[in-house]
């Protein structure tokens, strides 16, 4: 008979994303995570079939459907305008300053780590950017809509700006530059929608 497991799942995949969040996935060890976790190793390997490469998986996929909700806030809801796609960057500028803010977004990390190599990730970060495009995109028409937004704006187009700018703006403030090179960033990329 099997041993009932002595560890909570969630919270190992929380302590685990927390450590790959920080670390990468090249540079968290197993020993890292089992560190992290308090969890043997055999007994991950177990939980996670497919090792650590399953955990990150895992782990990502967690990071999304709890981390990611958090951060764009209002901008998810279906009546979103400009003022909370607004607020969504304003909210990048606020944590980008912040010791933690500046580990950056976990998705954007792995992207630019993994992406390119492993399609599992490429497919987990292509989602995560066509989530951020869509709901600024909708944000965009609504605000458009309200007359919020110039009559000449491309929601489309300009929602892969702002998507792509919102990224760029995460890798420079992993950098430290300041809360005014960020604000600046963001202004430039709002700038036109008068």
């Amino acid at each position: 008979m099997a041993r009932p497991r002595e560890f909570d799942p969630e919270e190992v995949l929380d302590r685990s994303m927390r450590e790959f969040w920080e670390r990468g996935y090249r540079e968290t060890s197993v020993d890292d995570l089992v560190a992290a976790t308090g969890v043997r190793p055999g007994s991950l390997y177990n939980a996670f079939p497919g090792g650590k490469r399953r955990l990150f998986l895992e782990a990502l996929a967690r990071y999304s459907a709890l981390v990611v909700p958090e951060k764009l806030g209002a901008l998810e809801h279906g009546r979103a305008g400009l003022a909370e796609l607004r607020a969504y960057f304003d909210g990048l500028v606020r944590d980008l300053t912040t010791p933690e803010g500046r580990m950056g977004c976990l998705m954007v990390n792995s992207t630019m780590e993994l992406a390119a190599e492993d399609s599992e990730v490429g497919a987990l970060a292509r989602d995560h950017m066509s989530r951020l495009e869509r709901n600024a995109e909708r944000a965009l028409r609504n605000a458009k809509r309200r007359g919020e937004i110039s009559k000449r704006i491309d929601p489309r187009a300009k929602a892969t700006q702002l998507m792509a700018t919102g990224m760029g703006l995460m890798v420079v403030g992993k950098t430290d530059p300041g809360r005014k090179v960020l604000e600046t960033i963001v202004a430039s990329a709002f700038a036109d929608l008068g």
